[in-house]
């Protein structure tokens, strides 16, 4: 599994309006949809009102590459420029519970 973090960060709310419009669109219904996508939620952090976190998450970087051919890139791009955002990107590979760690884990 793969997951990438990007934050977007704008002024004056526009990384919230670019998610709400991603949203609304139906652009994260279509993301979501396509196959080996396991997640692509947005969050907002407590203390940055300007910045939004894409967690983004795909079974493998096959899926991912198809992902970044599909038209929906071509929408993202034009939104993240209508709403002028900057970005940042992590990216993290799924490793294998540990049992250790599962002593902190609440289910």
């Amino acid at each position: 599994m793969l997951t990438i973090n990007i934050r977007y960060t704008g002024t004056n709310g526009s990384a919230h309006a670019f998610a709400e419009e991603m949203i609304s669109s139906g652009v994260v219904d279509a993301i979501r949809a396509e196959e080996g996508n396991l997640r692509y939620e947005y969050y907002t952090p407590f203390d940055d009102a300007e910045t939004v976190l894409l967690i983004d998450a795909w079974t493998d970087q096959n899926a991912i590459d198809i992902h970044h051919k599909s038209p929906m890139m071509a929408e993202i791009a034009r939104l993240r420029e209508k709403y002028d955002l900057h970005m940042t990107v992590e990216r993290y590979t799924g490793i294998e519970e540990n049992a250790a760690d599962s002593k902190y884990i609440r289910n």
